[in-house]
């Protein structure tokens, strides 16, 4: 069987991004395979133990793809701070001559996968296209994992999750997919503090008040933020314009720190609040808008007041795609000439967030997590939601598909990742509960 069938059946979706399925992704001739193991967000701890334990497979996933997309590269990425990792991921490589390892600087936002092909290849990903624009696909290291087990017949049903900030014990975990995150941060021996959560990293992650949410397909991590936490004011979701209008200087910090920017995309923050403030016109060409990530590098590292440029970037590009505006493909300039000087070392990021007491090691425990209970979503990433394929009072087998790809759709299966019945059917997921004894 072709590999992006055996893919697609697995459900496997990108493990550390948008969530992009992989069975469509791998579909394509290639010239370079990247693994990317950068680990893009602080405090997570997921991508660097999953290669320190799984380098095998890291490798065996990576050699399958290159040879699918007829690859002529191969190349592991990641940063050269994780000792442990780079160990395993050598000794794995030592009877491997067709796959290389590029180690990484710490700093972020290192683990964008626009970054990483430019590390690596030289090349510029331009606005509004795909890495395979370059010659080049981009899989997260959890990704080939997870290939490598589809080739031996495993489906797509656990996760790792790091568990972080305010609780009393760090740690990453072997969980079910669709198991709640308020059981991991009890399994982390709870909280430390009154806290707020957020899902996923302290920059790009959303912020809930209740982690009586499913962990997902995506989900790298669960921080613990105490609810006085600057961090938290931040990353609130309001746009206070007369602050702007009052308080931006058009210093052009932002614009200057800006990693897309600095590849040569057009991406000005500086713009966007000015035209935010004073008018649209004012924005300039909006073609670079589409080509920021939201890393939030402008809005908690390089903004001196204390402003949102990153949450007025978002706001515009919606409001920009909204009127069915589309990206040209394009890139702008060459790469800054110093980019190398604007790259901004992860401990002083963390210093800056307020996060360096919490920037500590979450060992990983492998042994799988158990659950009574787990909420399975119908949409995990990008793509049209699952169609269920079971109905309330089934009994389901682990690993037993629930869930296919819409006809003609962009889409992932899912798994039942605990055996059990079937109790309820939404829009939204489908519950498996283990019958009681």
């Amino acid at each position: 069987m072709e590999l992006n069938k055996i893919v697609c059946d697995a459900g496997i979706l990108g493990a550390g991004g948008a969530g992009f399925p992989t069975h469509v992704k791998i579909n394509c001739k290639a010239e370079y395979v990247l693994a990317n193991g950068a680990e893009c967000e602080p405090l997570l701890r997921v991508d660097q133990q999953v290669m320190q334990y799984y380098a095998a497979d890291v490798v065996r996933g990576i050699r399958a793809v290159k040879e699918f997309t007829g690859a002529k590269h191969a190349v592991i990425c990641l940063k050269a701070h994780y000792k442990e990792a780079v160990k395993a991921l050598k000794a794995a490589l030592k009877e491997v001559d067709d796959v290389e390892l590029h180690q990484l600087e710490a700093f972020y936002p290192a683990g964008d996968e626009q970054q990483i092909v430019y590390e690596v290849t030289g090349r510029v990903v331009p606005t509004g296209g795909l890495p395979l624009d370059v010659g080049c696909v981009v899989c997260n290291v959890s990704t080939l994992v997870n290939i490598a087990n589809a080739i031996d017949g495993k489906k797509v049903v656990e996760k790792y999750v790091t568990v972080g900030g305010a609780v009393k014990n760090p740690v990453t975990l072997r969980v079910p997919v669709g198991i709640s995150l308020k059981e991991l941060l009890d399994a982390a021996g709870g909280t430390t503090e009154d806290c707020r959560y957020i899902i996923g990293g302290p920059c790009m992650g959303r912020v809930v008040d209740t982690p009586d949410i499913p962990v997902t397909k995506t989900t790298g991590g669960i921080l613990a933020i105490p609810k006085n936490h600057p961090l938290l004011q931040t990353k609130n979701d309001n746009l206070n314009l007369r602050m702007i209008m009052s308080v931006c200087c058009q210093c052009s910090m932002c614009t200057q720190m800006c990693p897309r920017n600095a590849l040569g995309l057009n991406v000005q923050p500086h713009k966007a609040m000015r035209s935010l403030a004073n008018g649209i016109d004012l924005l300039g060409d909006f073609n670079g808008i589409f080509s920021c990530c939201n890393c939030g590098l402008c809005t908690y590292y390089a903004c001196n007041f204390g402003l949102k440029p990153s949450q007025v970037m978002q706001t515009l590009k919606g409001a920009i795609a909204s009127k069915g505006v589309r990206a040209r493909k394009e890139v702008f300039t060459e790469p800054d000439g110093g980019l190398n000087n604007k790259k901004v070392p992860v401990t002083r990021l963390v210093a800056r967030l307020g996060l360096t007491k919490y920037d500590v090691p979450a060992p990983l425990v492998d042994q799988p997590m158990k659950t009574d209970s787990v909420r399975i979503a119908l949409r995990m990433g990008v793509g049209a939601p699952s169609v269920p394929t079971v109905s309330v009072g089934d009994k389901v087998r682990k690993n037993q598909l629930i869930a296919d790809i819409a006809e003609k759709k962009l889409g992932v299966k899912m798994h039942a990742s605990i055996s059990g019945t079937v109790t309820e059917i939404t829009g939204d997921y489908i519950e498996i509960r283990r019958s009681s004894k």
